[in-house]
């Protein structure tokens, strides 16, 4: 039977799986931050970008299969979260986009493959928009870009387990474990200020994107995910039934067969 965690108890009590031993981590300088990655693996590089609030560890159940279906897995802690820095300036997804790339250069990677869930995926379409020569494809998961994509607000059960245990990691992991409150209002600036990509912007997208939304997303609407697939050139759909925002916790197995298509497709 496949490992199910549908009402994240089991994340709110231990996190996701632990990621595995590596040596090849540590933290890159740039624009005043002190961004941390590791990468895990060897093959075509496959970079994850992590939720708002979270943190690199959240990807515990998709960078072993990854490794394992022969890529190296590269996670990135986007500045201020997990064991990454920030400095004084307002979070933006252009900085993190920014801050990928550094890393990127400091790895020698020329190109990868990126995996976004929530704001990851937002600095990863970003990045194919800005710098489109370094991203082989996109899987963009569970994030608007426009604000008009985002519902309501609700503290329901998932997002209050979720959100505690992004506090219980935050005061592990940061290198300012007490300014939990300061750095989640900052963050929640930028998510409800950014982004703000045309629809013209998004046509001009030329890098293979795939837009996947759980079936039951507590933050962003369906109709704006139908919307981002029919306007970014050539960009497949996929619902996945049963799942909220939280797909990569809740149903590993299924997200990471949709994921390992994905990249794996052949392309000219």
């Amino acid at each position: 039977m496949e490992f199910r965690d549908d009402e994240l108890l089991k994340f709110e009590a231990h996190g996701a799986a632990p990621l595995p031993a590596t040596a090849e981590q540590g933290h890159v300088a740039h624009e005043g931050a002190r961004i941390w990655y590791a990468s895990h693996g060897a093959g075509s590089p496959v970079i994850l970008l992590h939720g708002g609030l979270g943190h690199s560890g959240n990807w515990g159940y998709q960078v072993p299969g990854l490794v394992e279906a022969g890529y190296r897995a590269v996670v990135i802690d986007s500045r201020g979260h997990g064991r990454s820095t920030r400095d004084e300036r307002p979070f933006s997804y252009d900085l993190m986009a920014s801050d990928v790339l550094a890393v990127m250069d400091a790895l020698q990677l020329k190109r990868a493959s990126i995996i976004g869930w929530s704001d990851g995926a937002c600095t990863a379409l970003i990045l194919a928009m800005k710098a489109p020569e370094r991203v082989a494809s996109v899987f963009f998961f569970a994030c608007n870009m426009d604000p008009s994509g985002t519902k309501e607000f609700e503290f329901g059960p998932l997002v209050r387990r979720c959100f505690g245990r992004h506090v219980k990691d935050y005061a592990l992991l940061s290198a300012t474990p007490d300014q939990f409150d300061a750095f989640s209002d900052a963050v929640g600036v930028m998510m409800k200020t950014q982004p703000n990509a045309s629809a013209s912007e998004l046509a001009a997208i030329r890098v293979p994107v795939a837009i996947v939304q759980g079936e039951h997303d507590e933050f962003i609407k369906r109709e704006h995910a139908e919307y981002l697939a029919r306007t970014i050139p050539g960009a497949e759909l996929n619902i996945l039934p049963g799942v909220s925002h939280f797909a990569p916790l809740q149903r590993p197995e299924e997200f990471n067969r949709l994921l390992r298509a994905w990249i794996g497709k052949k392309r000219p």
